[in-house]
């Protein structure tokens, strides 16, 4: 972990003295985008049974590419670890990160890389099996964890046993998948990580039934896509392309009904889709490009339901992914 810290910012020091602007040019020379996603995280970023790449985070990743290519077929996936994942992106190797990533101060301040939005409300939870008839967290003194090293989940796990004068016995993992075959493999008694990402792993399990979700939430998870630093325009562009389908969903835009919706007044819906104004060419892009990124996977709510919602096997409601006006914390900034 010590040595992967190192390089790391050995690497965001290199990059500190210079501009990384540039990064919508290269994604149009190379006409693909490199997009860093989970390796294998239900419901996130996971192969189907014909090898597809689908999720929540890849959705995004294609909503991106349609936007800036016109494609969103245009994009080749990066399957990254949680150590991985920060070096991948500053190096260059990936133009964007979108790997249920937390946004922390550190993160955003000392690594080289820069957050533009949250596209998922999270928090740290934990999956134990059911006959082991716990029904707090705060029974689990003593307990063996299992957690995945170099994350703020194994830092959130340390302070919420101190705080609550309880001890645990760290089992530490590479990644999601390690961390369920030794969780049913009995080396441990509690999962920890991201509630979403419990609520897939429980869903790949055999017999799902038999775990169950502890109510405690040890920590707040904003989760979101990552760029690197010193690009405020490729920033604008992922930042505002999420914004897209967020408003979609405000304004009962989906997937289906995009193109008959640029013959709506709504002066925002006119300008979101660019029927009228030149908001895209803000960064360089054409008018089309926010109807492009909606037609291509639909609007928040409808990514959201096609990969997490309650009808999926990940089976999670909304709530605080809920729309602002539904009670939630999504909403979009203006598109004027």
């Amino acid at each position: 972990m010590l040595k992967n810290l190192t390089s790391l910012l050995a690497v965001a020091a290199l990059w500190s003295g210079i501009a990384a602007a540039g990064t919508l040019d290269d994604v149009r020379d190379r006409r693909e985008l490199n997009c860093g996603v989970s390796q294998n995280s239900l419901g996130f970023s996971a192969k189907d049974e014909n090898g597809v790449r689908r999720g929540f985070d890849v959705d995004l990743c294609r909503a991106v590419a349609a936007a800036v290519l016109g494609d969103p077929n245009a994009v080749h996936f990066v399957p990254l670890t949680s150590s991985s994942r920060f070096p991948s992106l500053v190096s260059g190797e990936i133009d964007l990160l979108v790997r249920t990533t937390t946004h922390t101060l550190y993160r955003d301040a000392g690594i080289g890389v820069s957050f533009v939005g949250v596209n998922y409300y999270d928090g740290q939870g934990l999956l134990v099996p059911k006959s082991l008839g716990v029904t707090s967290a705060m029974q689990l003194d003593g307990a063996p964890i299992c957690v995945i090293s170099g994350t703020t989940t194994e830092l959130n796990l340390f302070d919420f046993f101190n705080r609550n004068n309880m001890t645990y016995e760290k089992v530490v993992v590479a990644d999601a998948v390690e961390s369920a075959l030794q969780f049913t493999a009995n080396a441990c008694v509690g999962l920890t990580n991201d509630i979403s990402s419990l609520a897939g792993i429980r869903a790949s399990l055999d017999n799902p039934q038999d775990y169950v979700l502890l109510p405690d939430v040890l920590s707040k998870e904003p989760l979101g896509p990552v760029v690197r630093e010193g690009d405020a325009q490729w920033g604008d562009i992922v930042g505002w392309t999420l914004n897209a389908l967020k408003a979609a969903e405000e304004f009962g835009i989906t997937r289906a009904n995009v193109n008959d919706m640029l013959a709506s007044e709504n002066p925002e819906i006119r300008r979101l889709l660019g029927v009228e104004g030149d908001l895209g060419a803000k960064f360089d892009l054409d008018a089309d490009w926010a109807r492009r990124a909606i037609a291509a996977v639909g609007n928040y709510g409808e990514v959201f339901a096609n990969h997490l919602g309650v009808n999926t096997s990940v089976g999670l409601e909304r709530g605080y992914n809920e729309l602002w006006t539904n009670g939630g914390l999504m909403y979009s900034p203006p598109f004027r």
